[in-house]
């Protein structure tokens, strides 16, 4: 079984079991993941349909470049997380909350939910006065979601299942929603930072706890550069051109406390790298440079569009997905799709980074010593 803690999203999609991969010598079956609409494979969806409610992201065009279709991923099409399993050979990882008793968790599952914080949602509010608007789906519940679920993983599951050799965790990427809360409800970058030390030890602590139900092979995303994002740039509009980074555009101030929080994730990963021994894999992946490689040099990566424009974005709190807002006609050539997430172009980049190059883990996240029959080919679906 590969578990893979994220934040991501899952797809039935996929019909057939593809050729297990496999990462430090180990092949993968399965893959479990936590995290927010980075991740988010179609719970956040899931959630709100039961409670009689949607959002843009559960609509077209979101979905239309790979699934045609809406699948309550926010993206135009397929997420890292869809990449990395294509990449193991395993089915897309299916949503938790997809499809209650008939949904087949053979091949993981996904925890991750969009809007999901890394703190609970009353905690922010009663000690930082930060209003979380959306589910209440936080890193905690979702583990207890994950802990509810183990008694019918182990019913079906074989030795190696159960020790967790053959599992995959991917733990984030997580916290951009707890940041962006608060930045949206007007709280100083002071205020915001001093949310970091708590927003790390939470992943931090779920960390520590799927240790101890048996994760042997983790990665740990860290944050994106949030000072690239349209919907923080149109927040945030300045006339002082020192507010930008020259090479890119990107808000710095903003970039520099993502970087705060990174440097920080990358210490306490090393104190519990000190703790356990070296056959555990914990990997941090620096979705931080992986993706502002894209924006100092753009067409190098195939984007042709305005790097700092979204593919989908309308005006005020008309968003993408609304009837009034039109998509561009290609995605591929815009690294952001709605102003806040990325398009299926950004993430194959992103992905084909750390699996195929091997570059933006540490130490270096090898996934291909398993994939047989693509002639040498690490991506052969895919990229």
């Amino acid at each position: 079984m590969v578990i893979i803690l994220t934040a991501g999203i899952s797809s039935s999609s996929s019909d057939t079991t593809p050729t297990p991969a496999a990462a430090g010598g180990r092949c993968f079956t399965s893959i479990f993941s936590f995290g927010d609409s980075i991740t988010d494979t179609g719970n956040h969806c899931h959630i709100l349909s039961k409670a009689g409610r949607s959002a843009n992201n559960c609509l077209l065009p979101y979905g239309e470049t790979f699934f045609h279709r809406p699948t309550g991923r926010s993206s135009d099409g397929r997420l890292i997380i869809d990449f990395i399993a294509e990449h193991l050979g395993i089915p897309l990882v299916q949503p938790y909350f997809g499809g209650g008793s008939t949904v087949d968790f053979d091949g993981g599952v996904n925890f991750a939910v969009g809007t999901a914080t890394a703190l609970d949602s009353d905690f922010l509010e009663r000690r930082a006065g930060v209003k979380v608007t959306g589910t209440n789906v936080s890193l905690n519940v979702q583990l207890d979601h994950f802990r509810r679920l183990i008694p019918s993983l182990c019913r079906r599951g074989t030795d190696d299942e159960l020790s967790g050799k053959n599992s995959l965790f991917i733990l984030g990427e997580i916290g951009g929603n707890d940041y962006n809360f608060a930045l949206s409800d007007g709280h100083s970058l002071k205020q915001v930072q001093d949310l970091v030390p708590l927003v790390v030890g939470s992943i931090i602590s779920a960390l520590k706890e799927i240790i101890e139900l048996g994760a042997v092979n983790i990665l740990v995303p860290g944050n994106f550069p949030m000072g690239c994002l349209p919907f923080l740039l149109n927040k945030f509009p300045s006339t002082n051109a020192g507010d930008f980074d020259p090479s890119t555009g990107c808000l710095t101030w903003v970039n520099e406390f993502v970087e705060y929080h990174n440097d920080l994730l990358q210490t306490e990963l090393d104190r519990i790298r000190e703790l356990h021994p070296a056959d555990m894999n914990i990997i941090y992946v620096d979705y931080y440079n992986a993706l502002l490689r894209i924006y100092q040099a753009p067409k190098q990566f195939g984007f042709s569009g305005e790097p700092l424009a979204a593919c989908c974005e309308g005006e005020g709190s008309v968003q993408c997905g609304s009837p009034s807002v039109r998509p561009c006609e290609d995605p591929s050539a815009y690294v952001n799709w709605d102003g806040i997430h990325f398009t299926e172009a950004t993430y194959r980049v992103i992905a084909k980074s750390i699996l195929e190059e091997g570059l933006f883990t540490n130490p270096q996240f090898s996934a291909s010593s398993c994939i047989a029959g693509n002639s040498g080919k690490a991506f052969p679906n895919s990229f």
